[in-house]
């Protein structure tokens, strides 16, 4: 009889660990192009001090689009995701390099900024038509 009362009486699945709406790939967006604005800004500016503080401000949102990029690979998409569009471990990888030492955190090369965000597009792209079906 306790277990009977213990049971739950609904039996509820989702696609992801919340209800939707928490994931977003703008996180990692936002962040990339903070990335972006800071390399402008210390190619710009020859103050040794002020380019330290850059870089280590840079280095951080580096870390930050890193993180929101795993979150949305490890916790978001799910086997049938990957089965649909085979290539997002790829993108996720690249992503990722061109935001840690490869790209973010290791240069200051505008390009592998730019690189990352044409990657968050993809990925954002992806993102969306997940949400939608």
């Amino acid at each position: 009889m306790l277990a009977r009362l213990l049971r739950p009486k609904h039996v509820a699945s989702a696609h992801c660990d919340l209800p939707c709406g928490v994931y977003d790939p703008a996180q990692a967006r936002i962040e990339a192009e903070s990335v972006k604005a800071i390399m402008e800004k210390y190619a710009a500016n020859e103050d040794p001090i002020f380019r330290a503080r850059a870089l280590s401000i840079k280095e951080e949102r580096a870390e930050l689009v890193k993180h929101h990029l795993w979150v949305l690979w490890t916790d978001y998409f799910k086997p049938p995701h990957l089965e649909q569009y085979p290539q997002l471990h790829q993108l996720f990888w690249e992503a990722t390099k061109l935001a840690g030492a490869a790209g973010g955190k290791g240069t200051v090369e505008v390009a592998k900024a730019e690189d990352l965000l044409g990657k968050i597009d993809e990925i954002s792209k992806i993102f969306w038509e997940t949400k939608a079906a």
